[in-house]
């Protein structure tokens, strides 16, 4: 878990590659106060006694970009939705981080008053790094959902990352990543039903971090579901049908 400690996966060099603040703002949003920033989530009940979807989106995305489409077919399936929005995205202030955020979700879901058991974890691309977290950090969630997420997020920050202008040792960065973002020690501790949805043809983040995330997850209610159409940012346009087929056919199971 995140403790106080500044990581060096906060500096520009490295949070700077993969989080991209987007300015898209929701009206009358739920805003949740963390640390020194206060974020700008936004909130949708349909049944308070319902399951309560708690969704962290890509890093190039904004809560605006869910709403109101996605919260209608989340409201469809007689779901709750609580959109996480990150530090600096949307209408939230504070600075986006990758580690500083980490803990971020667990104190959305204590604001919105809803008790793990009733939450529906879901994270999109970078925001699988917060689902997994936060299913961690309350591992009697009612569900988990990856979609098109990230196994070991060590290969994205050594790709991209410029660490020798940073003045930053790779072997440091490798232990940094190792000790926030270790997903096969956190899924190993995963028992609840977990679904997976991941393109075949996804450039920017191969399928194989799909299929090392269910491996490693100890659920023994776990699914892959693999679609031959559609990339990274397009999974759900081109596989809409099935994709909330797969995700009602979840929630059913729960």
């Amino acid at each position: 878990m995140n403790d106080q400690t500044p990581s060096m996966l906060d500096s520009p060099a490295i949070s700077g590659c993969y989080l991209f603040p987007q300015p898209r703002r929701i009206r009358n949003p739920f805003v949740v106060a963390v640390d020194d920033a206060e974020l700008a989530c936004y909130r949708n009940i349909v049944d308070p006694a319902a399951f309560t979807v708690v969704h962290f989106h890509g890093n190039g995305e904004a809560v605006a970009d869910y709403v109101p489409d996605f919260t209608d077919q989340l409201s469809a399936l007689g779901l709750n939705s609580l959109f996480v929005e990150y530090r600096e995205y949307g209408g939230s202030t504070g600075r986006a981080r990758l580690v500083s955020m980490l803990a971020d979700g667990e104190r959305v879901l204590a604001a919105a008053e809803i008790a793990p058991d009733k939450a529906i974890v879901f994270g999109r691309s970078i925001g699988s790094l917060y689902a997994i977290e936060l299913a961690y950090r309350c591992p009697n969630i009612a569900g988990l959902v990856i979609e098109s997420g990230i196994a070991d997020p060590a290969e994205r920050f050594l790709a991209y990352a410029d660490l020798q202008s940073a003045g930053l040792d790779e072997q440091e960065v490798m232990a940094e990543v190792k000790r926030h973002f270790d997903h096969k020690s956190k899924l190993s501790t995963y028992t609840h039903p977990l679904l997976i949805l991941h393109a075949e043809r996804d450039g920017l983040i191969d399928i194989s971090h799909a299929e090392r995330n269910l491996e490693w997850a100890a659920s023994t209610q776990k699914k892959l579901i693999r679609f031959a159409r559609g990339d990274h940012n397009s999974i759900m346009a081109w596989n809409f049908d099935e994709y909330l087929k797969a995700l009602a056919d979840f929630v059913r199971s729960l």
